[in-house]
């Protein structure tokens, strides 16, 4: 993880570790609608529902990109 993304979890973690679910697609760098998706589907990160919203705590976020992460040197 590169420098800023990790103030911006440190940050998070801080203020309020738990981001909606269009933060945590920004976060992540997909669209809403993908991760609803994979939210239906068992395949996204780890969230619960706080009320009427699903919300992501960045803990799990970080998890579910660091057990996805695959290798960039096979070219």
């Amino acid at each position: 993880m590169d420098d800023d993304a990790e103030a911006r979890a440190r940050a998070a973690r801080e203020s309020c570790p738990f981001l909606t679910a269009k933060q945590t697609a920004f976060h992540l760098g997909i669209a809403w609608s993908t991760l609803k998706a994979m939210r239906l589907a068992g395949k996204g990160p780890r969230c619960r529902r706080h009320g009427r919203t699903w919300r992501y705590h960045i803990d799990d976020i970080e998890a579910w990109s660091a057990a996805n992460a695959r290798g960039g040197d096979h070219g």
